[in-house]
């Protein structure tokens, strides 16, 4: 008599912990639904912000030193919110015919400026080796050919950090001895 007491206790025990694992899984599976829908509100309403957006100048020729030739350009951020924003790092890349010129990072180049634009300016140094191989291969029009590439990495509250690309081609006039002097 003992024994088929135990058993029926133990059978109900088991039957009770299957009724709640079965409701802990329901449970979960509408919590989960719910944390899923929450994730996909919360992306759409981010992807659905204004960012900020920038433009690049072309390039231009601004100085000659021991070093090499130093070249700029600008590059406008817009601002859409009433803060500033962090600028957390530029990073840029300097081509002409397919090959690296110059490229480099500016850490901590400042900040954008509340709802407005900001211009920053961007300098690419050459350096002589690649200036002489380069004259080489200019034709008497002393004309080349470039591409800028800029990622301008920022830190946004709540998205987070992210870079943003722009890029600009043209052709660039070399200076002469005559520009120089």
């Amino acid at each position: 008599m003992g024994t088929g007491e135990d058993d029926d206790a133990t059978t109900a025990e088991q039957g009770g912990e299957d009724d709640e694992q079965t409701r802990d899984a329901g449970g979960g599976g509408v919590m989960a639904s719910l944390v899923g829908k929450a994730k996909g509100f919360v992306t759409e309403k981010i992807a659905q912000m204004p960012k900020p957006e920038a433009s690049l100048e072309r390039v231009s020729f601004k100085s000659i030193s021991r070093e090499g030739v130093a070249l700029h350009s600008h590059v406008d951020v817009s601002n859409p919110y009433s803060y500033r924003i962090p600028i957390c790092e530029l990073t840029y890349t300097f081509k002409s015919d397919g090959n690296v010129i110059a490229s480099g990072t500016m850490p901590d180049p400042g900040w954008i400026g509340a709802s407005g634009t900001t211009k920053l300016e961007l300098p690419v140094n050459v350096p002589y080796d690649f200036v002489m191989s380069l004259m080489k291969d200019l034709s008497g029009d002393w004309d080349i050919d470039y591409v800028l590439e800029v990622g301008i990495t920022i830190d946004l509250p709540v998205i987070g950090t992210f870079t943003i690309p722009v890029s600009t081609e043209g052709e660039m006039k070399l200076p002469t001895f005559r520009d120089l002097f």
